[in-house]
């Protein structure tokens, strides 16, 4: 389950690469603007007014992101990226932080690619910090002795979730598109204390808080609270500074 409160806790920050993703899409009068991955739905109704004669299409696989998205004034439906097909008159198709869960999404990109109209535009951008500490040391206390017997059914993602930006850039040019790819890293001023473990408690967390009882994802967190705290050490001001590499492409159809 996905907490949209907890998930909208850096509002701001989480969405600035969605709208430098979209100011990259310079398309004028679309006929159908499809949101893949609507989380929240806070994104969406930006699309919206920036495409005011489009039709706003949003999808999610989370029944409780798209509540959180209808609440938005957004019609939202539940759906699986993975079995998605566009309408034949999708313009527009963004897929803003959801490919990193998805396995083998560069072919779903292919796909897509192969079925949007002639001069579409396909946009997208995933995280590309999973070789970060706040990723390499989940993964090494989640496999310590202590816990990998309780999290043996847990899958956290690596460093190959996703690729470099030349990756997807092969990938679509390949597909005939013209292809636009780049990487940002952000260096993201979060305030509070433990602001790394809440910051990846909205997201990369979830598969472990699933897994565990109340009281040992306390423990975890503890646990990875200290381990954070020093590869991610507060400033006298209160605040933590966390670096966080994101990989996007817009890629237009031919």
């Amino acid at each position: 389950m996905w907490d949209p409160a907890a998930y909208l806790t850096y509002g701001d920050l989480r969405g600035r690469p969605f709208h430098e993703l979209v100011a990259r899409i310079p398309a004028e009068r679309p006929r159908r603007v499809v949101d893949a991955g609507c989380g929240p739905g806070n994104l969406t109704v930006t699309l919206a007014r920036r495409w005011p004669s489009a039709r706003v299409e949003a999808f999610d696989s989370s029944p409780e992101m798209v509540e959180a998205a209808r609440a938005q004034g957004i019609a939202a439906t539940v759906a699986d990226v993975v079995d998605w097909t566009p309408e034949p008159d999708t313009d527009v198709l963004v897929s803003n932080a959801t490919l990193q869960w998805i396995t083998g999404h560069a072919d779903l990109l292919r796909r897509w690619a192969g079925l949007l109209p002639s001069g579409a535009w396909l946009a997208m951008q995933v995280p590309g910090n999973f070789d970060a500490p706040s990723h390499v040391l989940t993964r090494r206390l989640a496999a310590s002795e202590r816990w990998r017997t309780r999290l043996a059914d847990v899958s956290l993602r690596g460093a190959d979730a996703v690729g470099a930006p030349e990756d997807y850039a092969d990938l679509l040019a390949d597909a005939g598109c013209t292809v636009d790819a780049w990487e940002t890293t952000y260096v993201q001023r979060l305030e509070g204390d433990d602001a790394v473990l809440e910051w990846i408690s909205g997201t990369a967390l979830r598969p472990i808080r699933a897994a565990l009882a109340d009281a040992d994802w306390e423990t975890f967190r503890g646990e990875l609270a200290e381990l954070l705290a020093e590869a991610y050490p507060q400033r006298a001001d209160g605040t933590t500074w966390f670096p966080f590499r994101r990989v996007f492409v817009v890629a237009r159809t031919p």
